[in-house]
Parts: C-alpha cells; structure tokens; sequence
C-alpha cells in the first residue's frame, strides 16, 4: 500500500515556475514508477511525466518537455516536478500517481490504468 500527498500548487503568473512534491508513503516506494499526470476543467486526465524506480531516464509529454522536469528522491520517499516557463494553458489539477513495476526498473508507464496509487491532487493556476 503506498499513500501519496502532493504539495506545491498555486497560482502564479505566466513565464513563472512551481515545484510540485509528491511525499509517499510505504518502505517499498523505491520499487514503483512514478507520474504525474494533470486534468484541466471539462478535460481527460492527462499524463504529464514519468521516472521509473531504477532512475537514469524520464518522460515528457510534448507540451511539457523542456520546461518540466521530473525527479524523485527515494530517500525521502518524494517525487518532485519542477515547473518553468508556465503558460495558462498548464491550468489544471496535479496529481501523481504510482506503478507497480517491481520487474522492470526501466518501465515509465504512460497509461492512467497502469497506476494504482493516486494522490488527491494540487491545483496549479497560471494567469495571463
């Protein structure tokens, strides 16, 4: 059982930066891929970035990629993303999320169904 709660969403003008954190719960963290995915009024749940559990890779969705960075820290149990060169159209609800991949430690799953720990969310708002 892994409990996830994010922290770090705001408001913030457009061209500015956020750091999101995700801080888990459970011993065995370091063994699930994590993601943050985001979903904006009216809008499917999206997949925003992943980092596998074994590290050394990362992946973006291409409006994000070059401005967000996804890192995790499994000392601390916390997955962060850090945000830069907001727009208004990065509006939504953060959530991350965490995939039971114990096998592969390469895996960045992409697919919503494919994570099986959600946290409440964070609400990021970027004004024009």
């Amino acid at each position: 059982q892994v409990q996830l709660v994010e922290s770090g969403g705001g408001l913030v003008q457009a061209g500015g930066s956020l750091r999101l954190s995700c801080a888990a719960s459970g011993r065995t963290f370091s063994r699930y891929a994590m993601g943050w995915f985001r979903q904006a009024p009216g809008q499917e749940r999206e997949f925003v970035a992943g980092i596998p559990w074994g590290g050394g890779s990362t992946y973006y969705v291409d409006s994000v990629r070059g401005r967000f960075t996804i890192s995790r820290d499994n000392a601390k149990n916390t997955v962060y993303l850090q945000m830069n060169s907001l727009k208004p159209e990065d509006t939504a609800v953060y959530y991350c999320a965490a995939a039971d991949t114990p096998l592969d430690p390469g895996r960045i799953p992409r697919g919503r169904n494919e994570y099986k720990y959600w946290g409440q969310g964070t609400q990021v708002t970027v004004s024009s």
